[in-house]
């Protein structure tokens, strides 16, 4: 069975993939598909083992963009290495590096020595027959499980609401869990994070603290080494209006939610985030139902350590914004708010 958690960004499946990862039974994997490109992660052509690795390994520039110059990204946990020095918990990589994507934060996620799961995970890559890529994801999952010790994966990735009707055209059996929260709390949480507030700025042409909009700034170069002043830190350095994060919110659902409804009841849960944070042992067992991942273990059962993982329910940002401009998000999210809540 291939087991998906799908959401918007910024919709709590971070701490959902970290509740999975204590079932000692299961491989967790954070971020593998959303920072693959997306003109070739679902191309239903063959491709060899090395055309595979180059396309996992690559780097993700919008990523490389925001860690060069300085931000920290809570989801990026490769542990960089401090000055010419290897960090003493396995990383060998400065931050002014380009980082191959799966060390990005899914191998990190899985190993204190990441670096040595990369490489290994390389060689196996190479050594793969030509076929299609979703054969290769299933192989390498199959190989990180048995590697790990586990019996059974699945993957999450921010945004994946997105794309989930690629994910369903491939994996026409898998089963989805859908987390999701509330519109406007999830525009303003993507509003203060650095690796949301540069794409959505750019994709909705959105006017910055300057007055100026992202289109009337010079062109920018993702690759090029930061420089005071330059376009990409003053979109970083921003905070757009709310309602374009809501829009971006809204088109995410609008987007995704038709294809989930579209497949038999027995493939999709729908679960919230209000939901999984007040009543954390409950979901996850019944999340655990759904995907047939063993509730409990030797020793102490891991669904309550995976409950101890939440620490309450997060404050409302409701509050941090004028009513006008809150009222101009909730507008911004309300298409994809009637879609949620329609019976």
């Amino acid at each position: 069975m291939e087991r998906f958690v799908v959401g918007t960004g910024r919709c709590g499946s971070t701490l959902l993939s970290r509740m999975l990862g204590e079932s000692p039974g299961t491989v967790s994997l954070f971020e593998f598909f959303n920072g693959l490109d997306m003109a070739e992660r679902f191309d239903p052509n063959p491709i060899s083992g090395a055309a595979l690795l180059d396309l996992i390994a690559r780097e993700q520039p919008f990523v490389t963009a925001v860690v060069r110059r300085g931000y920290s990204v809570e989801e990026i946990t490769y542990p960089f290495a401090s000055g010419d020095k290897e960090s003493p918990s396995g990383g060998g990589r400065r931050r002014d590096e380009a980082l191959p994507w799966i060390l990005v934060s899914m191998l990190p996620r899985l190993s204190d020595q990441p670096d040595a799961l990369f490489e290994a995970l390389c060689r196996f890559a190479r050594s793969l027959p030509a076929q299609p890529p979703r054969n290769h994801y299933l192989a390498l999952f199959a190989w990180l499980c048995e590697t790990l010790g586990r019996k059974v994966w699945v993957e999450r990735s921010g945004s994946s609401i997105d794309y989930v009707a690629d994910l369903i055209r491939l994996y026409p059996e898998a089963r989805f869990v859908h987390l999701h929260r509330a519109g406007p709390e999830v525009a303003l949480s993507m509003r203060e994070h650095h690796a949301y507030r540069l794409p959505i700025s750019l994709l909705y042409d959105a006017p910055l603290n300057s007055g100026l909009r992202v289109s009337e700034l010079p062109p920018m170069d993702l690759s090029a080494a930061p420089e005071p002043g330059d376009t990409i830190s003053q979109i970083l350095e921003s905070r757009p209006p709310p309602e374009y994060f809501g829009r971006y919110w809204a088109d995410q659902i609008l987007r995704g939610k038709p294809a989930l409804d579209a497949l038999d009841a027995s493939q999709v849960l729908e679960v919230s985030f209000e939901r999984l944070v007040s009543q954390p042992a409950g979901v996850l067992s019944q999340i655990a139902a759904f995907f047939e991942i063993e509730a409990t273990a030797a020793g102490p059962n891991w669904i309550d350590r995976a409950a101890a993982l939440v620490r309450g329910i997060p404050p409302l940002r409701a509050g941090e914004i004028e009513g006008p401009s809150y009222a101009r998000l909730v507008e911004a999210c309300s298409p994809a708010t009637q879609l949620m809540t329609a019976p």
